[in-house]
């Protein structure tokens, strides 16, 4: 009887991941390159709902055309392999565009915040990828919440993170130097 309980439970045991990474995504010089482009796109101030205590930050933002089809296609392959492999979220694709990012030193940061919201798209897995050599800043650490503490992602140049849109999240002010990433959300169906 204690079996039977044990196996009709199993079912029901929660296994999904707080987040999932894959190292070297982009070589040292794709993430130069995307750094390139990102910059001269132009990049404009970011603020959330006018507010620097939360967000400080300056951004663009990548569109899937020809040049850029290679950076959407690398993103798109892993993050459909990561989610099959952590998430098993029901998911479509990149539906919006990818924001390229620049942190400045001596306080650009992005306060706690979740990437979901009531009549947004149904963002299901955020990502960050990480652009800049570690050694190039200081600060800048990529934080999410599964308690009080939080877990400090990894910073190596070229490394994607992948998490649940739901999951709260910031990026600790940069105190020394620049720190430049790729974020985008996956989208799909209404979660049930």
């Amino acid at each position: 009887m204690k079996n039977e309980i044990l196996k009709s439970t199993t079912d029901k045991v929660d296994k999904l991941f707080t987040y999932a990474y894959t190292e070297k995504v982009f070589s040292k010089n794709e993430c130069e390159k995307i750094i390139q482009i990102g910059k001269d796109k132009g990049l404009i101030e970011s603020f959330t709902k006018g507010d620097t205590d939360i967000r400080s930050s300056k951004q663009a933002w990548l569109f899937n055309d020809n040049d850029l089809d290679w950076i959407f296609k690398k993103i798109t392959d892993v993050v459909f392999f990561l989610n099959n492999e952590y998430f098993n979220f029901d998911i479509n694709e990149l539906n919006e565009a990818i924001q390229f990012t620049n942190y400045k030193a001596p306080s650009d940061k992005y306060g706690k915040h979740i990437d979901r919201g009531y009549q947004f798209l149904v963002r299901k897995l955020s990502l960050s990828i990480q652009l800049t050599d570690p050694k190039e800043y200081e600060g800048g650490e990529l934080i999410l919440y599964e308690d009080e503490k939080g877990i400090e992602m990894k910073k190596e140049q070229g490394t994607l993170i992948l998490f649940p849109s739901y999951v709260l999240h910031e990026v600790k002010p940069v105190t020394k130097g620049e720190r430049n990433s790729l974020v985008a959300w996956v989208t799909g169906k209404q979660f049930k």
